[in-house]
């Protein structure tokens, strides 16, 4: 019988047990994740090497081209990690080692170090590489979705595990909805980016959305993100390829360096959509980009504060996405904001030249308490670098914080899925909602100095109740003979014991 989804989840999830006290809770991912993955590559493997062994005999078989996934060395399947009972830290290392040197796509991709982990011994790893043994991963066992929507949670799980840090590699799933929905209308052979990439979670939801909202292949997509944590970018490279995705994470910062340029022409490489929740208010190099030879910095004379790299972030994502007028169609952004982006005074400098060039589409305003590690209020900016004829020189803004949009939880916020469809419909039909949404012209935003405060915009005040005068009247007479015959009472009392 195949196993479920929840089973799925609950079974890999069982591993974290078998290594709890001995890891830190922060460092569970480093050596689950890895194990888990080399199980589902392994598992697919020896699928498609019997298929091999059969069609074309046991000298062609390993031929790397007949695999649409890594191939596992001789003597490094599962099997062969099963039958090893000492120095099992030490067979795991030169398992990853081998699979690398094999597959030399795979460089970076595994960082944990089994040895160095004491108190993972011959015992616990044996107990973990056994539990993980329970299950065939590979795909007519477990379709790539299901495996990697199980990966996914755990990916989450950990998060969790880790509390206040684990939000800086994992933005909470229906956050990632919106920001994915908010810039639909997927073809084939489009481009998705994420400059901050975590764990990969934007990316995959956008393949997602492409398979399961709009019947499409998200193998004729192509993802490709940038991560400054070597570890969690490794997590990410293995969340893409466990999700069967055509895709390729980056390591290091992408402001001060890179990685996705078109050098002949001394540009960044422009794509359809770019997804990214980047660090809030985070250090930059200030001083080193000065210059910058792709031009990223230029809303302004004078560059973002040093200490605060908001706008910084920004200008690059809007360089990053295509022009109508280059590349044939324009590129959308959904970037996730703190709201003192909106309104702070000394950067009404950046807001001026991004509506200026009218490439504000929406700002949606965000529940406070969504994320794991701040619970300040957030935004989500959608920028459109080729908006609709319809709503050009306008922008939408969406007041989603109020109670009707999320869900309180035990330590945190929630979207609910009515709220998020409720804020996707108003975006799509470009609706005016009193106390929700509002359409709102540039020069409207020109005389507020570009303030994009969107209170300033709708009207985000509690309604006040209809008052029924003659009501509350006779509420209040009702009140005034009670009084009446209590301060009776009291005076009676009073000269019954002689007081004056």
């Amino acid at each position: 019988m195949p196993i479920s989804l929840d089973e799925l989840e609950s079974h890999l999830f069982k591993c974290a047990d078998i290594i709890r006290d001995a890891v830190d809770p922060t460092d569970y991912k480093e050596y689950i994740l890895p194990l888990v993955y080399y199980k589902s590559i392994s598992d697919e493997f020896e699928v498609q090497y019997q298929q091999n062994l059969e069609e074309y005999g046991e000298d062609f078989a390993r031929r790397e081209n007949l695999y649409d996934i890594p191939v596992v060395p001789e003597g490094y399947l599962w099997d062969d990690l099963r039958a090893v009972s000492d120095n099992v830290d030490q067979a795991l290392n030169e398992a990853f080692d081998a699979l690398v040197e094999e597959n030399p796509e795979l460089q970076g991709v595994f960082r944990a170090d089994y040895i160095d982990a004491d108190a993972l011994d011959d015992d616990r790893l044996g107990r973990l590489i056994e539990h993980l043994e329970t299950y065939d991963l590979d795909r007519d066992s477990v379709p790539p979705d299901m495996l990697g929507e199980a990966y996914m949670d755990l990916v989450r799980h950990f998060a969790e595990e880790e509390g206040k840090s684990g939000g800086q590699f994992f933005t909470p799933p229906h956050i990632v909805e919106l920001c994915v929905r908010l810039v639909d209308e997927f073809e084939d052979g489009m481009t998705f980016h994420d400059p901050s990439a975590g764990s990969g979670g934007m990316l995959i939801e956008a393949a997602r959305y492409y398979r399961e909202e709009q019947g499409g292949d998200p193998s004729k997509l192509k993802f490709t993100g940038q991560e400054i944590n070597p570890d969690i970018a490794a997590i990410a490279k293995m969340n893409l390829s466990i999700h069967g995705l055509d895709g390729e994470i980056r390591r290091e910062d992408s402001l001060s360096n890179p990685q996705f340029t078109d050098e002949e022409n001394n540009e960044l490489t422009r794509f359809d959509r770019v997804l990214a929740n980047f660090p809030f208010s985070a250090d930059w190099d200030k001083d080193g980009l000065q210059d910058d030879p792709y031009g990223r910095f230029d809303w302004h004379e004078k560059l973002p504060r040093a200490d605060r790299g908001d706008y910084a972030f920004i200008m690059h994502m809007a360089k990053q996405l295509k022009r109508p007028d280059q590349d044939g169609a324009g590129g959308k952004a959904a970037i996730v904001i703190p709201h003192g982006v909106l309104f702070r005074k000394h950067e009404q400098r950046y807001r001026k030249p991004m509506l200026e060039n009218d490439m504000v589409e929406a700002i949606v305003g965000l529940p406070e308490n969504l994320f794991q590690n701040n619970s300040i209020p957030s935004a989500v900016l959608v920028l459109n670098t080729d908006k609709p004829e319809e709503r050009e020189n306008e922008v939408q803004f969406i007041h989603a914080a109020d109670e009707a949009f999320y869900e309180e939880l035990s330590n945190q916020n929630e979207l609910t899925e009515n709220g998020l469809d409720h804020i996707v419909e108003n975006f799509r039909g470009w609706t005016t909602e009193e106390r929700v949404s509002r359409t709102v012209s540039l020069d409207e935003i020109r005389e507020n100095d570009y303030n994009l405060n969107i209170a300033l915009y709708v009207d985000t005040t509690e309604p006040e109740e209809d008052i029924d005068v003659e009501e509350e009247l006779a509420k209040l007479r009702e009140l005034q003979a009670e009084r009446d015959e209590i301060e009776s009472r009291m005076n009676q009392h009073m000269e019954g014991l002689n007081y004056e």
